[in-house]
Parts: C-alpha cells; structure tokens; sequence
C-alpha cells in the first residue's frame, strides 16, 4: 500500500536493526528517503534504546533536527547548536535507585551482566565480559567500577543486561511480572534486556514529541524492529514492523517492510511518506 503525500507529518525511527544493520553503517537509500521526507517538512526523529552521545552521530549523518529520543525515552534532548553547545535536555525520567540495585541483582541471577546507563554515562563492573563489544557497538568507552551496586547511589537512567541472543526474550515475562511497578523491562536486541523508570516507553515518548510538534498522532509514523519498539508502533498513526521483528510486534503493526539489509525503512518512507512505490 502507498499512503497519500502530506498526510505523515511526523516519522519516529529505531535504530538498531530498523536504519542500520550489523555494520552500523546507513545506506545512501536510507538517506535519500530521510532527507527527501524532510524537504517535504516531515519531521523525522530517532527514538533508541541508545545513549545521547551514541546516537548523535546518526543524526548528524541523516542531517535530521528534531530532539533525540534516547533510552526508550527516558531522556530526550535538543541536538548540538552550531556553536557546538549541547542541546537542551528536554525530559528526563530516571529509576530509583533501589529499583537499579534490584535489576543488577536481578539479572546476574538470571544469566546477564548489567550495564548502567546514569544521564549520559555508561558505568561497568571491571572483568565485564561484554565491555569490549559493548563499547565497540556503543562507541562510548565506559567507566568501570569495582562494585556496580554500590555505584548506584541515586537515579539510574537505565540498567542494560547483556546475554546468550534469546536469552532476555526468553526471561522478559518473569521480569516484568518481577518489576511491576518498579520499573519497565523490555528487550531492545537479541542479547539485552533493558530496565527504565515506570512508564518510560518509546510510545509514551512519540506521543509526547508529537504534542510538542502539534502533530496529531493519526498523521505520525513509527519503525521499528523489537519488542521496546511495540508501544510505538501502537501509538502511531502508522505503524511499521521490519520483517525481522518478533511475531508480537509485526502483528502489532499496521505494516510490514523488509529486513535493514534491504533498506526495509527507506522502502516504507518511500511508500507512505513520499508516495513512491507501495507496502504490501
């Protein structure tokens, strides 16, 4: 199906597995599509489980100007000035403390070593065995410290729990059963289970971009690849699940695309935002 031109105003994007793939790189057609999108004045925003400083430089390649939307949207903020200043943070909605001790806690008795996220730190517990491919995917060096638990000793923006691929998928419902209440749990990539403050979800974060914007949600359109990305593709107008999402997601969205390796978001951008080409 192609949508009409001019009825998205708003395009909300995952990162990992939905712009780009394992080599981190974005293609010249994801690109062309983003910045024809935005020369139609469509606004088109990140939305990632990711830290500010890790995904900026995406934004920055796509050329985009909308506040990103980092930590499933627990922490929102304006790009660099062309001065070079940061931008300004918008929302920040961390954990408590106790609820970050209990998901360390938590996920090293279930297999996964955790990670802190606090504002734009990545902290780690030295002999961290994930530390290495976590940096190199993040590309942020981290902060080790001799005990996780007692580094936190306030607000985490968000503890990120490494396994075996399915592992976390495989553990997700006994976490949430585990952490009502005290925290969100979702699972953003194969390998890695995530634990924000109450309410924080990437759906709750595009509703709120669109207010700021006065978008109505019927003309917002959100992809994504996980299970972190399901209250988005809820939320928006037009939802979009990549083919290599779970069953629970695709079924969640108004349509499928194809994987990241065949540019499955510039083809959906292509079709309901542009006009060109269709979406089965």
């Amino acid at each position: 199906m192609s949508g009409p031109r001019g009825q998205v105003r708003l395009v909300v994007c995952d990162l990992d597995g939905t712009l780009v793939g394992a080599e981190l790189d974005i293609t010249p057609r994801v690109r062309e599509a983003v910045s024809a999108a935005e020369a139609r004045d469509v606004t088109v925003a990140l939305a990632t489980g990711r830290m500010y400083r890790s995904a900026l430089r995406f934004a920055r390649a796509l050329a985009l100007r909308a506040p990103l939307i980092c930590y499933q949207g627990a922490y929102v903020r304006e790009l660099p000035g062309p001065d070079g200043q940061p931008g300004a943070l918008l929302r920040e909605l961390p954990m408590s403390a106790a609820a970050a001790r209990r998901a360390i806690s938590w996920s090293r008795a279930h297999g996964l070593d955790p990670h802190l996220n606090v504002a734009d730190r990545l902290v780690m517990e030295r002999g961290d065995e994930s530390a290495a491919d976590y940096e190199r995917i993040s590309g942020i060096d981290a902060e080790f410290v001799p005990d996780l638990r007692a580094a936190v000793r306030g607000p985490v923006t968000k503890v990120l729990s490494v396994g075996p691929a399915g592992l976390p998928a495989a553990v997700l419902a006994a976490a949430r059963a585990e952490f009502a209440g005290r925290a969100e749990v979702t699972v953003s990539h194969p390998e890695y289970l995530e634990f924000t403050a109450p309410g924080v979800t990437k759906g709750r974060a595009l509703r709120w971009l669109a207010r700021r914007l006065g978008v109505p949600l019927g003309a917002t359109m959100a992809i994504g690849d996980q299970y972190n990305d399901l209250e988005m593709l809820l939320a928006a107008g037009y939802g979009v699940a990549m083919a290599s999402a779970p069953a629970e997601v695709r079924a969640a969205a108004r349509f499928v695309t194809p994987s990241v390796a065949e540019d499955g978001a510039a083809l959906a951008i292509e079709a309901l935002v542009l006009g060109r080409g269709t979406l089965d």
